[in-house]
């Protein structure tokens, strides 16, 4: 399956200035794959150095940190010689060895015309006790496949192209085709595992499968977050987080029986994880957005839609939702899926507004940033929903130019020009920044 991330790396393979990369994110979404993809455009071998699978390989960086005594070892240990010219030397689950993460910077100084990736999650775990490379590697996130990915991968190249071009109004059976289309990557998600068995099979029961498996696999891990954080309150969060999308974080309504300090490091345990990701209440009045965030006040949005809708027990209903589809692109499946797709779409920290008044819960769903403008965000349920945040929100701020409301609506812009109304498949289109 083509991911976006080959571009990003052929870029890093082509720069004049490239350092060590190291490929960030959850576990299972497709990091491994993705580096042996991209190592088949090399002239030469990917030297892969799975430090999870050959824990004993962790030897050769206990001596020192010397890349030039590091490469000559690993050529010893791998039976092959190591061209720096035309081979990738691959660092997997980099996360189960700290040294060699730390050896990257002298990789940078020693050896800068080697091509090294390494690839982990939990990395931020390993990163606690070490000096990391700073300004001496370069990083990428990785992410589960955005919707644009999943359609290439059902082979739907029309459809692709449609929703990687600037919105326009639609025939009803074209409008139509897509949005379930959506409705089954709300299901589906993008994790690459079910996303293939999709794909080959499109057998739903099995791809829910697959999302438990997932979901047991992860809490599984939180065992090596212990001793820091209790694994059961993590449970316990995690669950109540893929049932939150939209809400306002309140660390006490996460977890019953824990004190709200257990239950915060648990929360945060989880966003450095990468399962995980804080929406931060912040004023449209500026950029930076994040120098007016509001640290205490923030929401959070799930790694994987699909995983998140089994979470929410959706996959027992699918049937009688796919017979009213209306239904499931109202509230949180809705704002999940939107800010997957700004996230995938480049848009790396995620913000909201949230209006500083005790007699006012006005929210506008997301903040968008594009060439260095700010564009309010609204996930409605159709184009006619209430609008009366957003109203408030360009009230107050009258120098925003344009709004964008999300929905299963068909496109169109008021008279005004200054609201939008985009169906909820352009969403990484309309986020990307210089569209």
């Amino acid at each position: 399956m083509e991911r976006d991330i080959l571009n990003k790396l052929q870029d890093w393979k082509n720069s004049n200035i490239r350092k060590p990369l190291i490929i960030r994110g959850a576990r299972q979404v497709g990091k491994t794959y993705s580096v042996l993809e991209f190592g088949k455009q090399y002239k030469g071998k990917v030297h892969q150095i799975n430090f999870e699978k050959s824990p004993k390989w962790k030897e050769v960086f206990e001596l020192d940190l010397d890349a030039h005594r590091i490469v000559g070892e690993l050529e010893i240990l791998l039976n092959s010689k190591i061209d720096f010219e035309d081979d990738l030397l691959f660092f997997d689950e980099i996360q189960n060895c700290p040294k060699a993460i730390m050896s990257l910077r002298y990789f940078y100084e020693q050896l800068p015309e080697v091509h090294l990736i390494a690839a982990g999650s939990l990395l931020e775990f390993a990163l606690k006790n070490i000096s990391f490379p700073v300004g001496r590697v370069q990083t990428l996130e990785m992410l589960p496949m955005s919707f644009s990915e999943f359609m290439r991968a059902c082979g739907k190249e029309k459809i692709n192209e449609i929703i990687n071009s600037f919105p326009v109004k639609l025939s009803p059976i074209i409008h139509k085709t897509i949005l379930e289309d959506v409705f089954t990557y709300f299901f589906v998600g993008g994790m690459p595992e079910a996303v293939r068995h999709f794909s080959e099979k499109g057998r739903m029961s099995e791809v829910f499968e697959i999302h438990s498996d997932l979901l047991y696999t992860y809490a599984q891990d939180f065992s090596k977050y212990s001793p820091s954080v209790n694994r059961e309150c993590l449970n316990m969060v995690l669950s109540a987080s893929g049932k939150s999308t939209g809400k306002q974080i309140k660390y006490s309504h996460l977890a019953s029986g824990f004190s709200n300090p257990t239950i915060k490091n648990a929360f945060f345990a989880l966003t450095n994880a990468r399962l995980l990701r804080k929406v931060k209440a912040t004023s449209p009045s500026g950029i930076p957005l994040e120098a007016g965030a509001n640290e205490k006040k923030f929401k959070s949005v799930f790694l994987d839609i699909g995983l998140m809708a089994n979470i929410n027990g959706l996959n027992n209903s699918f049937l009688d939702i796919k017979h009213n589809m209306n239904k499931i692109f109202q509230g949180a499946m809705a704002e999940q899926f939107v800010g997957q797709e700004f996230l995938a779409a480049g848009q790396n920290n995620l913000y909201y507004w949230s209006r500083q008044s005790k007699s006012s819960n006005a929210e506008v769903d997301y903040l968008l940033v594009k060439n260095n403008e700010v564009f309010p965000v609204e996930v409605k349920s159709s184009s006619y929903g209430s609008l009366k945040s957003l109203h408030l929100l360009l009230k107050q701020f009258p120098d925003i130019k344009k709004a964008y409301i999300f929905s299963h609506a068909e496109h169109g812009i008021t008279e005004n020009q200054k609201l939008e109304f985009v169906p909820i498949y352009y969403a990484s289109y309309l986020a990307l920044e210089n569209k």
